[in-house]
């Protein structure tokens, strides 16, 4: 028997439908566990509930930098028989990765454009992202979102920018009486962000920078810059311990050797996709020239389909016979190295660089020192759950230039070299008192 409904039948008919679908997807809850607010290293767990049995779903994040630029990651989940999504038990089907990444929507956000590193040092601003998740069919309509805010300073940590002879940078001290392990955080341009995130575990940090100015327009450096910024930090009152600790990344790696081997007072360095020699500008200490620059032959890099260049093998060999000026004679320091290096590292060859302090530490029979190598992870190796860059603009090269590292292994690798580096640095720089964390 055949039915017919009237117009208005089937309006009503509609209209209810609309409202149990909006019920439905009023039911449905996006959760950032255990808070929506954290630490910008700290994970969060992120799940949904309320969907379907089995309902396949898009997840998505969004977060706009400091520049204005938009990065977003994608992934497609299915619900299990309860209608959760739980991103620490349930794999990605597809998108921008796959398999179970508790914090892939972090790490995976990449802008719509090539080559752009993801902008964040104003570090009293947090990293803002919103998760969301949507239907996978038709216009994927939004069901749920949440806000993450991200904070780089933790409660009670003060910042003081600090300018001091020769000297300037920017300095983090925890909250408590202390006393607290002192570290000079050296990154060749300026920036705040790994130097704040290490205060809030219950160090005194001095963020400084190689260059202050365009590396084209320094033509030499000199060692007493850095002594100063030393010599500030064991004077801080709540620094007791006298040994200080040095945090560096690529061409700081190297001026983090040469302190190490020239200027009393370094404990511990951890030494990051570096240089065996000082790379590029020459080097002076005591109105001296102690260590010559070790060039780079732009004609040996690699061009790719991207526009951006691989520069690993620019860098002449620092062990030929006319480079043995530019070697830093690591073996006088009496601190420990914690000497860190990529495998996929495409700026230049850590790697390599690595095995030759290795093995220069070793000729001379020393044993402070230890090493760790990342495969598959590239050469910005940054505090976790910052979205990965495989390519940006280069300021020596002046030129596009590929990082490398493989999205996945660099961020498995930066959660390890994190927890590595607090660890190191404690021991090496230990003082009597405990120190507190600083939190939300």
């Amino acid at each position: 028997m055949d039915t017919c409904f009237s117009r208005s039948t089937k309006t009503n008919l509609v209209k209810k439908t609309a409202v149990v679908s909006e019920e439905m997807t009023s039911q449905i809850r996006l959760r950032l566990l255990p808070s929506a607010r954290c630490l910008f290293d700290e994970p969060v767990q992120v799940k949904v509930t309320g969907l379907r049995s089995r309902q396949v779903v898009t997840m998505r994040a969004r977060s706009t930098d400091e520049k204005g630029v938009v990065f977003s990651s994608s992934a497609i989940y299915r619900a299990d028989g309860s209608g959760e999504v739980d991103l620490e038990r349930d794999p990605s089907l597809s998108g921008s990765y796959v398999g179970v990444e508790p914090m892939g929507l972090l790490w995976s956000m990449r802008a719509d454009t090539l080559h752009k590193l993801f902008s964040k040092n104003k570090v009293l601003n947090p990293h803002v992202v919103k998760f969301s998740v949507h239907e996978l069919e038709g216009e994927g309509r939004m069901l749920a979102e949440a806000t993450n805010e991200r904070f780089l300073i933790g409660d009670g940590v003060s910042r003081v920018p600090v300018k001091e002879g020769s000297f300037h940078g920017v300095l983090f001290t925890p909250p408590g009486e202390g006393p607290f392990p002192a570290v000079l955080d050296m990154c060749t341009f300026m920036s705040e962000k790994r130097a704040c995130l290490l205060a809030n575990k219950g160090f005194v940090v001095l963020a400084v920078s190689v260059y202050n100015d365009k590396p084209e327009n320094v033509t030499e450096l000199h060692l007493e810059f850095f002594k100063e910024a030393v010599d500030f930090l064991q004077q801080q009152p709540k620094v007791r311990n006298k040994g200080v600790g040095i945090l560096s990344i690529s061409k700081a790696g190297d001026i983090a050797l040469s302190l190490a081997a020239f200027v009393p007072g370094v404990e511990a360095v951890v030494w990051i996709n570096g240089c065996s020699a000082n790379a590029i500008t020459p080097l002076y200490y005591k109105k001296s020239k102690i260590l010559s620059p070790l060039l780079i032959d732009l004609s040996k890099a690699i061009p790719t389909e991207s526009g951006a260049v691989i520069g690993k093998y620019c860098l002449k060999n620092p062990l030929a016979e006319e480079n043995q000026a530019t070697l830093v004679p690591i073996e006088k320091a009496k601190g420990h190295f914690l000497f860190v290096a990529s495998e996929d590292d495409l700026n230049w060859d850590s790697k390599a660089h690595m095995d030759q302090v290795v093995e220069r530490l070793k000729h001379h029979g020393k044993e402070n020192f230890e090493s760790v190598c990342y495969p598959g992870a590239g050469h910005l190796l940054e505090p976790p759950y910052g979205p990965h860059c495989h390519s940006s603009f280069h300021l020596f090269a002046w030129q596009l230039a590929m990082w490398g590292g493989e999205p996945r292994s660099h961020a498995a690798a930066e959660v390890h070299l994190w927890k590595k580096i607090q660890e190191f640095l404690r021991s090496h720089l230990s003082c009597e008192t405990s120190r507190p964390t600083a939190k939300l």
